[in-house]
Formats: C-alpha cells, sequence, structure tokens
C-alpha cells in the first residue's frame, strides 16, 4: 500500500478513503476511483491539432485516455496533472505486452518522482 500524499491511500491502482474524508461534502464516487499517471503525451499529425494524454495504472494493464485541442492548453485551468483519478468505466485494457510492460515503467517513474496533482 502507498500513500498519494492525502488522507487516503492507494491499494491495487483503487483509491481508499480515509474515514476524515468521508464527510458529506466528499464525491461519493471518489471511493470507485482508480489511480493513473500520465505514461504518453503525443501530438495529431491531422488537421484537428490535439494533443492526446494517456494515463495508465501502475501494472500498466489499465489506461485512461484524454483529447485536448492544442489551443486549449493556454491558462492554468487546462494544466497536465501526473496523475488522475478515474472511474473504472473510463479505462481501456492495454492488450500489447509490450505496451504494458512500457506504460507500468513509465506510470511507476511518475509515482515515484511526483504527487498525482503536480503539473508535467
Amino acid at each position: 500500500m502507498t500513500s498519494n500524499g492525502s488522507d487516503s491511500t492507494v491499494e491495487n491502482g483503487r483509491i481508499e478513503i480515509e474515514e476524515s474524508d468521508t464527510s458529506d461534502d466528499a464525491d461519493p464516487n471518489e471511493r470507485d476511483r482508480v489511480r493513473v499517471w500520465l505514461v504518453e503525451r503525443t501530438y495529431s499529425d491531422d488537421e484537428l491539432n490535439l494533443i492526446i494524454l494517456v494515463y495508465a495504472t501502475e501494472d500498466g494493464r489499465r489506461y485512461h485516455r484524454r483529447e485536448r485541442a492544442l489551443t486549449s492548453f493556454t491558462g492554468p485551468a487546462r494544466e497536465t496533472k501526473a496523475g488522475l483519478a478515474v472511474a473504472p468505466g473510463e479505462l481501456g485494457t492495454v492488450d500489447d505486452p509490450e505496451t504494458r510492460e512500457r506504460y507500468a515503467e513509465e506510470a511507476s517513474r511518475m509515482a515515484a518522482e511526483h504527487d498525482p496533482d503536480d503539473t508535467v
């Protein structure tokens, strides 16, 4: 079990909230979230000018993909975070063993070097 720098812990990729976080204003869906880390940032080569962000679990088996317009990367509201907590339904499966290994290595490196809220 590893700490993520708050009153919650991460075990097997799932975020577990401590009792102090279960107040009435706590997000009721937070218990179902899975921690993922930024593993890939690519630029589309078509006319859409998209940046594709891929986040993965530390074991590399699941991923979360986000697309942003290049023009939306200005200002603090669009900062790219080192880690996210996403719902399990927002995760895909990484089938390719080489990609899974690469994602696992990068996600583990990001988790060791950054807090989830760090801007990268």
